[in-house]
């Protein structure tokens, strides 16, 4: 018997929030109402249901889709999640925010996004396997190193992407890494893709600290979401000589206003599955670790996590945005009223599809860098972004995401009309 694994959709529409941030960068440019309509719709999207074999014989049928909201600025770039709160207007807003990603930090890329409705969790690594590879055969038209090139996203990893990879190449008939980013090393990967967007996230939150006259060293951050860029933030800021106070993940957190031994809690993480327990700390939920007194905030899970209802907790001098779409609309005025610097996601967290570009590169001339050179080029890129921004809000005087959105917009618009309508 086939079961379906389809989820109704959330209450806060992640879409429509992408959108009205669309709208208000198109008010300030006075943009051109064709170019508008354009940008506020993905230009294509594919919605497929397959059929899988479980472990146990029986047959299981799954949704899934993959949204290409732009291919303006280059093919379509985005990741791919497993989870089972997948619907179509998260992938389209998705796709949306990887478009005004890719244009913040100024890399050939449009926007794109696909998501499986499934519960990984409840799912053996060979029926992950079957699903990712029997997902690749139906949207192995779209995707492509010219077209769309998949990566990692929630719930998926670099062996996801090593199956996507096998299974693309056997339907051309020939080896096609620079398919997908987000690879092992041995099959094509960049260095320092790993820790690239919780790196790219650190660089930014250094800038932002240097224009805003505060220091790094001995600041204080709190973390909701510790998984991989989460986890990765910790470890940075931690070498840059801050204290993580707080973290969290989906079962519970670890609060210790002394600081956590970072190396201890992964090891911990590691034997439990969770922060929660963690020796020496108390457990915390996640509005009150958002109302903590910290320095740093760093939501790095799920989207709409800070909304009109919670945002009047947040104490924190510099928001960074290591997740997409964690603030809502209506938050994010509620916290540049309080004086909060948010570090929007389209630049925040954008540090990972700057190494997807530098894979996509190194895959195409087969030719590969250092781990040390990658870092610094993303630094290079990361510290102009900011720059970029920054700019724009200071002579608009406008948020920070705003200016993100407006440089963004630009840059995507300015290629959309050069190229013109054709036919």
């Amino acid at each position: 018997m086939v079961t379906s694994m389809e989820k109704p959709q959330p209450k806060i529409n992640p879409f429509e929030n992408a959108q009205k941030m669309l709208d208000d960068a198109a008010g300030l440019l006075k943009l051109e109402p064709s170019i508008h309509a354009f940008l506020r719709s993905p230009q294509r999207e594919l919605h497929v249901s397959f059929p899988v074999q479980m472990d146990d014989g029986s047959w299981k049928l799954f949704k899934g889709y993959r949204v290409q909201h732009s291919f303006a600025r280059g093919p379509a770039k985005g990741g791919i999640r497993y989870h089972p709160d997948v619907n179509i207007d998260e992938v389209r807003a998705l796709a949306f925010w990887m478009t005004m990603k890719c244009a913040t930090v100024g890399i050939p890329y449009g926007g794109a996004k696909g998501g499986v409705i499934i519960d990984p969790k409840k799912h053996s690594l060979k029926e992950l396997e079957r699903v990712t590879r029997r997902f690749t055969f139906e949207i192995a038209p779209i995707i492509g190193p010219e077209t769309d090139i998949p990566a990692p996203d929630v719930y998926t990893n670099s062996q996801t992407m090593a199956w996507i990879v096998d299974t693309y190449s056997a339907l051309k008939g020939h080896l096609v890494t620079a398919v997908t980013t987000g690879k092992p090393i041995a099959l094509g990967g960049s260095l320092g893709r790993d820790k690239a967007t919780a790196r790219g996230g650190t660089f930014v939150t250094r800038e932002a600290a240097k224009a805003l006259g505060l220091s790094i060293k001995g600041a204080t951050v709190a973390i909701q979401g510790y998984g991989n860029a989460g986890a990765v933030a910790a470890e940075l800021f931690t070498d840059m000589g801050a204290k993580i106070v707080a973290v969290n993940d989906s079962q519970g957190g670890a609060l210790n206003e002394k600081g956590l031994d970072i190396k201890a809690l992964d090891a911990h993480k590691a034997k439990t599955g969770t922060v929660k327990g963690f020796a020496g700390s108390k457990d915390i939920k996640r509005d009150d670790l958002f109302a903590l007194k910290v320095d740093i905030l760093v939501p790095a899970a799920l989207e709409n996590q800070i909304t009109k209802e919670n945002a009047n907790l947040v104490k924190a001098k510099i928001l960074l945005e290591l997740a997409n779409g964690p603030t809502t609309p209506e938050a994010d005025e509620i916290l540049h009223k309080a004086g909060v610097t948010i570090l929007p996601d389209i630049l925040a967290n954008a540090g990972g599809v700057t190494v997807s570009y530098f894979e996509w590169v190194q895959n195409l001339a087969n030719y590969f860098w250092s781990e040390d050179e990658v870092n610094k080029r993303l630094d290079q890129i990361m510290t102009r972004a900011f720059v970029d921004v920054h700019r724009e809000a200071t002579s608009r005087k406008i948020n920070h995401r705003k200016a993100a959105y407006v440089v963004a917009v630009a840059r995507v618009a300015e290629a959309v009309k050069l190229r013109g309508f054709f036919p």
